[in-house]
């Protein structure tokens, strides 16, 4: 029986032993003082770092800065509270009710923020100093978030906040509840997601998947496959190296150059595509579509508004569709392509063409409505390009 207590002992002694290099309190330096009209208590410690930095924290902007390569090894911190109170006993009750604490587990520093009543008057900040070499997850309640020059991956969560990273080269995932997004120089997958706010990347080279309740969405240029969507806000792309797809409950969409397939959608929103080297499907529910330098083919349809395409190339079967509206066809000298075109109850409205290979015929009555076609096959024909609209004129033209 002693010797069963004896073991029990010396087991217990030795888990008590093991916890600190599980869980250790990292020492901190505290001290308040008075800026202007605000009292400030500044925290401030250092940890040898283990490859990875988590934050939670109840309230609070966050700034996070990755040293160059190899020259910085620890993680070292700064936390300032600020309150408004007019005394300073006042004011370090105001500041007690935000606990801050440091922890270095083994896998991690982390560092936390928890509320007991705190003064609507406190503002919290965090600023971060880490190696660059380094995983990063930050989750706040409701600030802001801030991550530059970081090789390994980042995860960001606000309650509202906005998230800004710059020049990361792990995976990214993102998510305010309604503040905007701006990603910079990322190499790496990017999953993005806000309920309300913009959301702006520029110079992406991985997979990028981006979404916003309701915000517009900009993005300057991206090396691999991009899906963006909005519940209504405007779209732009500038250059998208492999396949796009964006959709938007109601938005303009403003694309430049594609390389491979992309598709289009708005609610009710324009379209504009400067070029693209796949195949595109564009669709409005009632603006205008205007898509320039195809060099494979296209499939285009909006419920009341104009339709510009210009085909340099036609590698597969076409449509462009229309309720109310012309349409514009422009087509290259090299096109080879089998026109099959029909305008319903022209009334006023004609078919032109500039290609004697394309023979338009009517057919109606000389005071009611007519319907207008053309067919032809130009260049010894290929692939199929169906136009229609019911009211509006439909014009062939030479590409220039």
């Amino acid at each position: 029986m002693k010797s069963t207590r004896k073991y029990a002992l010396l087991a217990a002694m030795a888990f008590m032993a093991a916890l600190p290099a599980w869980a250790q309190n990292i020492a901190v330096n505290s001290r308040i003082f008075r800026d202007g009209n605000a009292w400030v208590e500044e925290i401030t410690g250092a940890a040898t770092s283990p490859g990875m930095l988590r934050i939670d924290t109840e309230l609070g902007n966050i700034n996070v800065q990755g040293g160059p390569g190899g020259a910085q090894k620890d993680i070292t911190y700064t936390v300032r509270k600020r309150v408004y109170s007019g005394s300073e006993e006042a004011a370090r009750r105001d500041l007690a009710k935000f606990r801050v604490s440091a922890l270095r587990r083994s896998d991690a520093v982390v560092l936390e923020g928890h509320a007991e009543g705190h003064s609507r008057r406190m503002s919290v900040e965090y600023q971060v100093q880490v190696p660059r070499e380094i995983q990063v997850k930050i989750s706040t309640e409701g600030g802001s978030i801030a991550v530059r020059n970081i090789a390994g991956r980042v995860d960001a969560e606000s309650g509202g906040g906005s998230i800004s990273l710059g020049d990361v080269a792990g995976p990214i995932s993102a998510e305010t509840g309604g503040g905007s997004i701006e990603v910079a120089n990322s190499s790496n997958l990017l999953d993005l997601r806000t309920g309300g706010g913009s959301i702006r990347i520029t110079g992406s080279k991985g997979k990028v998947k981006a979404s916003t309740g309701g915000g517009s969405i900009s993005l300057q240029g991206a090396s691999d496959i991009v899906a963006l969507d909005t519940g209504g806000g405007s779209v732009k792309v500038e250059q998208c190296g492999s396949e796009l797809h964006v959709s938007t409950g109601g938005g303009s969409i403003n694309v430049g150059d594609v390389s491979g397939l992309a598709r289009l959608e708005t609610g009710g929103g324009s379209i504009r595509l400067a070029s693209a080297r796949g195949p595109v499907t564009a669709e409005t529910g009632g603006g205008s579509i205007e898509l320039y330098k195809l060099m494979e083919g296209a499939k285009a349809e909006t419920g009341a508004g104009p339709i510009t395409a210009e085909f340099l190339g036609v590698k597969t079967d076409s449509s462009l569709q229309t309720s109310v509206g012309d349409v514009i066809v422009y087509l290259g000298p090299q096109a080879k392509v089998t026109i099959k075109a029909t305008l319903d109850m022209a009334n006023g409205h004609q078919i032109r063409s500039e290609f004697p290979d394309l023979k338009i015929s009517s057919e109606g009555g000389n005071y009611g409505p007519k319907n207008y076609y053309a067919q032809g096959a130009l260049n010894g024909g290929g692939p199929v390009l169906r136009v229609r609209t019911m009211s509006g004129n439909i014009e062939f033209r030479r590409a220039k």
